[in-house]
């Protein structure tokens, strides 16, 4: 006789794949495949702490927040050409595809890659959207910028910030926030989020991943945010 259980969670789960999805908080850095990560570093020579697929996934395994800032920077050194950023795209296309996700709102650091790169913003972009334009093409996926201000480098927001109005034509539509919340409030960030909301973007800030429920009020209050990321302390 057959288990009922494993039976129901079966159908749910094919139900589940069929089923048409949206993604609202997915960062395009951590979408990168650990293959993709490998291919990138050697081409780049980048040193990693891993030299193979599975080295690679335990280093991606969540430990604590330190170690996902230092995944994150590791991930970003290895990006360093127009065309590297059109292959994430692509392939995060790819992915979404797989999972039948239609559309995305997809975060992304800009201020921290073109830090690492030394690339324009302007040329990451372009990178970005070629990837997206042929994933749309190939599968129908399509996706939105959200262009985020990192927390523990509050010098970068003003940057940030005007690099994500300039960008409203190419794909950006919403202002968000990451990094180490302690230490870094809300109300630092206020009036870059009052200038891109008047400048006609979202507010779509990360509270209440580390920091309790005063980060999630001050998100409210001082950023007026349309959506949260977390919001779960």
């Amino acid at each position: 006789m057959p288990n009922t259980n494993s039976v129901t969670r079966a159908n749910l789960l094919a139900f589940a794949c069929r089923m048409p999805k949206v993604e609202l908080h997915v960062h395009l850095e951590g979408s990168i495949r650990p293959a993709t990560l490998l291919q990138l570093a050697r081409r780049n020579d980048v040193k990693l702490p891993a030299d193979d697929v599975e080295g690679l996934r335990a280093f991606y395994r969540f430990r604590d927040f330190p170690h996902f800032v230092e995944v994150y920077v590791t991930i970003t050194r290895c990006l360093q050409t127009v065309d590297d950023y059109r292959l994430i795209a692509y392939e995060f296309g790819s992915d979404c595809a797989r999972q039948n996700v239609r559309y995305a709102e997809v975060t992304f650091s800009i201020g921290t890659n073109v830090k690492y790169t030394g690339l324009p913003w302007e040329a990451i972009l372009a990178g970005l959207n070629e990837g997206q334009a042929q994933a749309r093409d190939e599968w129908g996926v399509d996706w939105r910028w959200v262009f985020d201000i990192v927390r523990d480098h509050p010098q970068t927001q003003d940057q940030v910030t005007e690099i994500a109005i300039a960008a409203r034509d190419r794909g950006v539509v919403a202002l968000g926030l990451g990094g180490i919340e302690e230490g870094y409030p809300p109300e630092m960030f206020a009036d870059n989020f009052d200038r891109a909301r008047q400048a006609g973007l979202r507010s779509a800030p990360h509270a209440g991943e580390i920091a309790g429920p005063g980060s999630v009020w001050g998100a409210l209050e001082h950023l007026h945010a349309d959506r949260i990321g977390h919001g779960v302390r």
